[in-house]
Formats: C-alpha cells, structure tokens, sequence
C-alpha cells in the first residue's frame, strides 16, 4: 500500500530530530555528564539542576530515535496505523512539551508528528 506523500520524509525526520537530540546533549551536557560518570554514576543526578536536565536530555533521546525507526519501518510496510500511533504519541508529548515550556525544542517534533498524524488520517 503506498504511503501518502510526505509520510516517509516526516518518519525520517523524526529519526533525525533523535539523533539531533543525541548529539545535542553530549554538546551542550558534556560537562555535567562527565561529572555524574567520574561520581560513580548512580545517584549523581539529583542536582544540581543541570545534571538533571542532562539526563532528561540523555533519556529522550534514543526514544524519538525508536519513535523515527519505528515510523520509517511503518512507512516502508504501508502501515498507517502505526504511523498514527507513532504520529499520535509524539504530537502528544510535543503539544503538553510545548504548553508546559513554550521556547522549547518540543516545537520541533511537533510540525514532524502533526504531520505524520494528519497522512495517516489522510488529511
């Protein structure tokens, strides 16, 4: 089943907007998360702030990179279903992202899964 335009150009995006996230966070974390590993690692990210938020960083991550595999899979296949669930899931979190902290880079994922899950709605 063929995918409508712009379906698989969108997964691909969201793959790269993980890999981004990635890169990002031992650019801009390097510090703090070298810090927390030569303190034993666990534990260490209680505070201060910016060990935290490091790990946040850290964690989401490699999720958008599953959620962008699993859409570029899902594009492959022809399964819009799973594309809306991906697109469903990611626009979520973007939406409550960008309510909760509005300069935030959830205004990046959220064109990429509006767009997605409007394709798999066939809007």
């Amino acid at each position: 089943m063929p995918v409508p335009p712009m379906t698989t150009e969108a997964a691909w995006a969201l793959l790269a907007l993980g890999l981004g996230h990635v890169a990002y966070t031992f650019a801009k974390f390097r510090g703090p998360l070298k810090a927390a590993a030569g303190d034993g690692f666990t534990n260490q990210f209680k505070w201060p702030e910016e060990r935290r938020t490091a790990l946040w960083f850290a964690l989401f991550g490699p999720l958008l990179i599953l959620a962008g595999h699993t859409a570029v899979h899902a594009a492959a296949a022809g399964d819009m279903a799973l594309i809306r669930i991906v697109g469903g899931y990611v626009f979520t979190t973007s939406v409550i992202g960008v309510a909760a902290v509005p300069k935030s880079p959830f205004l990046l994922s959220l064109p990429v899964s509006g767009l997605l899950l409007a394709r798999s709605l066939g809007l």
